[in-house]
């Protein structure tokens, strides 16, 4: 999409598919702040590209709170290493807790499988024979 002054809560939805619910949350949230033209919400560019960064956020697994910690670092006059480095962080612990994750569901395969072939065995199954 081309850049352009101002979007509308339609146009939003419809280029990220989600709902102008989701958008209005962001908003109570305090996370966008449109502009007003009577009822309709404009949202300008920036709005834009925070809702991009919320999304990609809660794609990754950050929180609302995380999101909004790495977008209110960014500073246009600086290099960002710090919101870099704060993002590199967040990744690193979100690593840690998917592996965490995948190792008890892979513990709780095993358990399972132990527990159907009890099962089986208990049946007298022919297969397990």
């Amino acid at each position: 999409m081309t850049s352009r002054a101002q979007y509308s809560i339609s146009d939003l939805a419809r280029e990220f598919d989600i709902t102008t619910r989701t958008i209005r949350y962001y908003e109570e949230t305090g996370m966008l702040a449109p502009t007003r033209d009577g009822q309709t919400r404009l949202y300008s560019d920036a709005d834009r590209v925070k809702l991009k960064l919320i999304l990609r956020g809660k794609r990754l697994g950050f929180s609302l709170s995380e999101s909004r910690e790495l977008i209110e670092m960014y500073d246009p006059d600086s290099d960002n290493r710090h919101q870099i480095n704060a993002l590199l962080d967040k990744i690193q612990k979100r690593r840690e807790q998917l592996e965490a994750q995948l190792h008890d569901i892979q513990l709780m395969r095993e358990e399972l499988d132990e527990a159907e072939a009890k099962c089986l065995e208990a049946l007298g199954d022919p297969e397990e024979a």
